[in-house]
């Protein structure tokens, strides 16, 4: 019987495990020009024993921006932030990806670079507020991408992921989850189009698998990996029947074949298992979203064949050594919700470690 604790190939990389640590916004990006710090690197080189590292979500240009002090893959400054960061990473042993994540119109302008505002597939205001310098902001009217503009913000992440690699990641995983840009292409709430690009589940689909294509091009399908939450209603998205539109995705995939497919699951197993069966890759399952999963008893989905990897969030960010802990049956040290977003280090690279 396979377990999470066994090693598994991954596009030709062996890991060691199949615990993944899941991407998780901490705001922290205080180096120039919103690049990753010493303590950025410490951070993911304690959690070093995951068999798969994915970063936070990180902007792959300027406007991809939603949340204060989030890191950007778009700079030489930043290419340079996040090379100190795998470097250490993988001089502790460890394998990690970054997630690229444009956070479409979910931010606000106070955020951007004057004269560029939020984006969408069309001009529909997400319901809620964005933390800001200025504090809570409603969220506005995002601005409609054009042929031009959906070309571009495709090209960016291409050129995000030449980035990554450039910094010495070992692959790149696509954000299409937890209603940011990609997802709201998926979703027929925020993509009212009737081109190319929307009205059906092949067109809502058409962003995604493009953006997936692209960064496979710049540096391999088999250092790609998509990040996808069927369902999900976070970011004001509603997907009332999101089947069609998933499996049209990956029909798109299918002659792009990326190393893996990272679900967040919402409660539909019936469709994780679909896409499971037809997925060819490595499928990475998340939990988050449910109560059936959310602790050690993920590892039972390994064990039982529902997915090949699992990740954990919240108990990574307590828990720099989870494996470990995983494998032992605890104990767990407990997150400190306070410290999630910004601050210092306190509730970020303090949390021990066993025997610590």
């Amino acid at each position: 019987m396979t377990t999470a604790f066994d090693p598994i190939d991954l596009g030709g990389q062996r890991l060691p495990n199949r615990i993944v640590m899941a991407p998780m916004t901490r705001s922290r990006a205080y180096g120039p020009g919103l690049s990753p710090t010493a303590s950025t690197a410490a951070y993911y080189a304690q959690r070093a024993s995951a068999g798969l590292i994915v970063t936070e979500g990180t902007q792959p240009s300027p406007g991809g921006q939603g949340y204060p002090d989030t890191p950007g893959l778009h700079s030489a400054e930043q290419v340079a932030g996040w090379r100190r960061v795998t470097d250490a990473v993988h001089e502790a042993g460890g394998r990690i990806f970054v997630q690229l994540m444009h956070t479409g119109r979910i931010g606000h302008r106070s955020l951007l670079p004057d004269g560029l505002r939020p984006v969408a597939p069309s001009p529909v205001r997400a319901k809620g507020s964005v933390y800001t310098a200025a504090g809570p902001q409603e969220f506005e009217e995002p601005a409609e991408l054009d042929e031009s503009g959906i070309a571009r913000t495709v090209a960016e992440h291409a050129a995000a992921a030449r980035n990554a690699v450039a910094a010495g990641f070992d692959g790149v995983e696509v954000h299409a989850a937890n209603g940011y840009l990609a997802h709201q292409f998926l979703a027929p709430n925020t993509n009212r189009r009737t081109d190319g690009w929307g009205g059906t589940p092949e067109g809502r689909a058409r962003f995604a698998a493009e953006v997936v294509r692209a960064v496979a091009d710049a540096i391999g399908a088999e250092r790609t990996g998509l990040r996808i939450s069927p369902g999900n209603t976070l970011g004001d998205i509603d997907e009332p029947d999101p089947e069609p539109t998933y499996l049209a995705l990956l029909r798109a995939l299918e002659p792009v074949g990326p190393g893996y497919l990272h679900i967040v699951e919402t409660g539909d197993r019936a469709l994780t298992l679909e896409l499971r069966k037809r997925f060819p890759g490595v499928l990475v399952l998340n939990t988050r979203a449910g109560v059936r999963h959310n602790g050690p008893e993920q590892l039972d989905l390994v064990e039982d064949g529902t997915a090949d990897m699992v990740s954990y969030g919240t108990l990574f960010v307590a828990n720099p050594d989870l494996p470990a802990r995983l494998r032992g049956g605890g104990p767990y040290n407990t997150a400190d919700r306070a410290t999630y977003y910004g601050g210092d280090d306190r509730g970020y690279t303090d949390y021990p470690a066993l025997g610590g």
